[in-house]
């Protein structure tokens, strides 16, 4: 018996419909459409190499901004020494003045006493100065050259006084801007140091192993350079001793020391205090002695070879003599970038000892650490 049932059209059900043969082409298009869609954010993903330069820029930009946070503390603490020592003087002033009052007080009583005149408590209180008060009263001309030599001593101090608590008035207003821009570069800071530490979570334990790599490469290229710059340099002094010595001498020229002795000296302790801290690390706004970051290990270091050096990179950089980098000598502040926004000290070799950054510590290391176009300059700060 035949089947009087239809044959099923070649084709494909999609969602439970049933699909003509000439759709399926189609279809088929639409899916692989979709799928790219798809995959599109997996592209904008960005390379191992964008991810290490965002990282470095973040942490060159805390850097940055921790110079800010540093210049802005140490001008907050000396604005708040300044407001303190201007409130101690306007409270004895306050405490001389009403004592003066006191007596000038009774200068009228005496008056009263003796019935020159009848005092007025309320206008004696509220006059402007006591010089007014006098004059109104008509005692000025019965005071005593002690006491008419007190009133004007007190009219000279009431008006210092008063331009002393207008001065700590500003003072004060001063010291709440700073304190402001305080707050402020800190934010930043932390903002930056966020940011570096949320991109390199982002990485696979693969991608942190090829940025590690990367690194690697980066310190092998950095110590090659200064291995170029240190035979430069010896090449240099080598050749400076055999202009300078006798020309009858045949003997084998020796290391000399450098030409000025006592920043020899000097170096050789900035130097050995700043070895000491090897190992230590780095904080932002650190000055020791426990921790560092990039001018307070400098400041410190320099410190302990009697130079007072400015608290921030960009005040340092100004607080000696630029010399160039074959010049360079053991104790010499190198800084970084152009923004100045880090430093460390030249140990010779083409090596320093610096503090780098968040989550690092203090160490030696080639002063190309981030390429030669980072170098910004050499500056001799005693």
């Amino acid at each position: 018996m035949a089947s009087h049932r239809k044959s099923r059209p070649v084709g494909t059900r999609v969602a439970g419909i049933r699909t003509p043969a000439l759709a399926t082409a189609a279809l088929t298009s639409v899916a692989l459409l979709s799928q790219s869609a798809n995959a599109a954010p997996a592209d904008d993903k960005p390379s191992l190499e964008e991810v290490e330069k965002k990282v470095d820029d973040l942490y060159r930009q805390a850097e940055s901004a921790t110079d800010t946070y540093n210049a802005a503390k140490e001008k907050t603490a000396k604005q708040r020494k300044q407001v303190d020592t201007l409130l101690d003087d306007v409270a004895q002033r306050t405490q001389r003045l009403n004592e003066a009052r006191e007596e000038l007080g009774s200068f009228a009583a005496a008056q009263y006493r003796t019935g020159a005149a009848a005092p007025d408590t309320a206008t004696f209180l509220l006059a402007d100065t006591p010089q007014d008060y006098f004059d109104q009263t008509q005692l000025m001309g019965r005071l005593t050259s002690r006491q008419k030599g007190a009133v004007d001593d007190y009219v000279s101090e009431q008006s210092a006084t008063m331009k002393k608590r207008q001065e700590a008035s500003q003072s004060l207003q001063t010291l709440t801007e700073t304190q402001s821009d305080l707050k402020t570069a800190k934010a930043t800071v932390q903002r930056k140091l966020a940011g570096a530490r949320a991109l390199l979570s982002e990485l696979t334990a693969q991608e942190k192993a090829r940025l590690a790599a990367i690194e690697k490469r980066k310190q092998q290229e950095a110590a090659r350079k200064a291995a170029e710059l240190a035979q430069q340099q010896a090449a240099a002094e080598k050749a400076a001793q055999e202009a300078t010595a006798p020309q009858e001498s045949t003997s084998t020229p020796t290391t000399s020391a450098p030409a000025d002795s006592t920043y020899a000296t000097k170096a050789a302790k900035a130097l050995a205090f700043a070895r000491a801290q090897v190992g230590k690390p780095y904080v932002w706004g650190a000055t020791g002695p426990d921790s560092y970051d990039c001018s307070g290990l400098t400041q410190a270091a320099w410190k302990a070879a009697g130079v007072d050096l400015p608290r921030v990179t960009y005040d340092q950089v100004n607080a000696g003599t630029t010399v160039s980098l074959a010049d360079a000598q053991p104790g010499d502040l190198v800084f970084f970038y152009d923004d100045i926004s880090h430093v460390g000290l030249y140990i010779g070799n083409g090596m320093m000892i610096h503090a780098p950054k968040p989550g690092a510590y203090v160490r030696e290391e080639s002063i190309y650490y981030d390429g030669e176009s980072a170098i910004h300059s050499v500056v001799r700060p005693a």
